[in-house]
Parts: C-alpha cells; structure tokens; sequence
C-alpha cells in the first residue's frame, strides 16, 4: 500500500508518535522539535551533493543532542580520487532549521565557517574549512536553484517504538554553480552540467540501522530527468520513497531491491556491476561503479560502514503514464551504510 499525505498537519501527537506515515511530494508535515519524546536519540541533519561528470561535493551539517557535526568531500572522477574531513564540536546552543523550505544554518569558529542560507529562492552554501588536507584550507561557495516542482517526502515509522520516526525529504536536480578551491585550485560547477541533490532529515531511530540509496540527475532528450530510490531504513508498509522525476514531476514507484554482487566469502563487492530493479517491473537497471567513497569505523560504542559508490546507469524506467525512458551511461551513484550509534 502507497499511502499519499495530501493535506497539512503537525508531523507528531503530543506523545511524540507519528500522526501520518506515508510519503508526499512536498513537505506538508509539519515538523516541531518541542514534539519530540526521546531527544537524547534526536538526530538532524541537511546533506548537500553537487557533481558534475568530472567531479563532485559533498556537505554535510548534522545536529545529535549537544554535538555538531560539519563534513566536506570533494571527490575527483578524472584522477580517482578522493578527500573528506568532519568536524564534531560540542555546540549546546546550535539549533538546525525546523523546515527544509526555510531557515538558515550559521557556524563559525577559528579553523570552520559554514553558512546554509534560502535568499530569494535560492539555496547559498558556503563553507570555509582550514586544514582541510595537509594543512591546505578548502573554500567552496555553491548556488542552487531551480528548485523542482515535487520532491520525495517521507514520514516513516519503526517497528522498535511507536516514539521512534524518520522525516525525510530528497530534492532531486536542483541546478547548481559556482566553486570549490581546493590545493590552491579551482574546479567549477556551471548550472548546464551540475546539479544539486539534497538530503534533509530529521528523526529518532534505532541504535543499529542499515539503508540503501540511490539517486541521479541529468537531461534525457533534452529534458530534466531524475530519481530517488531507497529502502531499509524503517517499516515501508505505508509508503516507499521510490520516486521518478520528469520535468519536475515525481512518478510513483513500489518496491526497489539492490542487487549488490558478493564473493564467495559472502562479502559485498562494491566496485563489481550492480542491478537495481523494482516490484512492478517499472525499473530496470545496470550500475556500472566509477568510485566507491568509503569509510569505515569499529569501537565500542559505536560503528559506521559506509559506501557511496559513483558510477553510471543503464537500462530502463516506465513513468505512471506507461512512458518508457532508456538510459545510457547516466550518471549518479547508489550506496550501502550501516550503523550502528
């Protein structure tokens, strides 16, 4: 069952449960942190992707009780490469935005300046990181803009507590410009052949948890063309967030399974051809892998087990009106993380 949320209403009850589950495709819930029960669990987060065929940028700013988290990606395509830092700071009075539509985020300190700001339409991220790599500082200021009609919202429950919930809203094919200065070089995004994806989401979880996520953006014949898949992450009885993007439009999707190849010790092989294909027989894709961005950490209290992978997609799509889309080496990635915090 795919159930639609068409009509305004707080996101939680005063006892800190879900009042809708399902999904919308634009954020008609209304999310108050004052509503949350379990706020030591709370954890909030907007994650920022920008990429163009050559190379790619990735922001995070995440929120769990007194700590801030600030994180900055660049990955190269041409040369494989990759460099990442996150910073963690302990940040009582920091609050993030309560909606994904407005609201900024400011921090600065004497080695970070990150600044998430909505002005007249548009999305201004900027970030300023010192010692980003071998002391060599990392800049980068973007502008996303064209924002789609319709966006992947979701507001999911957990099987573990009726208090545990994940409010999630994907923007797919913002178009995207402006620069990273990284190494004492500049690598520009050109609002043409770069686009923005962001993840916002807010919610109470459980302590281990696994997902899987896909997501592209580009031109198809001439026209705007995206997607979102992902599952794992929760009980999907009410809603997927499966969605098709065309011209803006989402197109409903049922269930999707990553077929992620393994050796013989049963182990994932990241790097190897993927195939991703859904319940009704509407999606049908090859994933050839170009870069995997992992990391990877085991203690005590915590573990985290992370793969973006960076490839290409070919194959097909069929839009709600039986419209077939063919790709060929359309690019975006997909990805495994498990956790456990």
């Amino acid at each position: 069952m795919q159930h639609r949320i068409t009509k305004p209403s707080r996101l939680l009850n005063k006892r800190g449960e879900l009042k809708r589950k399902g999904y919308a495709t634009s954020p008609l819930l209304i999310y108050r942190r004052d509503d949350v029960v379990k706020k030591l669990r709370l954890k909030e987060w907007d994650y920022y992707l920008i990429y163009n065929k050559d190379y790619a940028l990735a922001l995070t700013v995440g929120k769990s009780n007194c700590l801030i988290l600030v994180g900055a990606s660049f990955i190269d395509f041409k040369n494989n490469s990759q460099n990442t830092k996150n910073i963690i700071r302990i940040a009582p009075k920091f609050s993030m935005p309560e909606s994904s539509k407005q609201g900024d985020i400011i921090y600065k300190s004497k080695l970070l300046h990150v600044a998430f700001k909505h002005e007249n339409g548009l999305r201004n991220l900027y970030l300023n990181m010192k010692n980003f790599n071998n002391k060599n500082d990392f800049e980068t200021s973007i502008v996303l803009s064209k924002e789609p009609r319709d966006s992947m919202v979701i507001a999911t429950p957990f099987k573990e507590s009726k208090k545990h919930f994940y409010y999630n809203r994907k923007i797919i094919g913002m178009k995207a410009s402006g620069f990273v200065r990284f190494m004492d070089q500049p690598y520009l995004f050109l609002a043409e052949d770069s686009y923005g994806i962001l993840d916002w989401g807010r919610g109470v979880w459980p302590y281990r948890t696994t997902w899987y996520w896909a997501a592209a953006a580009g031109k198809v014949c001439g026209e705007g063309f995206g997607f979102n898949f992902g599952y794992g992450f929760g009980k999907n009885m009410a809603a997927t967030e499966n969605m098709i993007f065309f011209n803006g439009i989402a197109n409903k999707l049922k269930k999707i399974v990553f077929h992620i190849p393994k050796n013989e010790k049963n182990e994932y092989e990241y790097m190897k051809p993927w195939k991703i294909t859904s319940s009704d027989g509407r999606v049908e894709l090859t994933f050839d892998p170009i870069l995997d961005r992992s990391f990877t950490l085991n203690t005590i209290l915590l573990a985290t087990d992370q793969h973006q992978v960076f490839g290409k997609y070919s194959g097909f799509v069929v839009l709600d009106d039986d419209t077939i889309i063919y790709l060929k080496d359309f690019f975006g990635f997909a990805e495994r993380v498990s956790n456990r915090w």
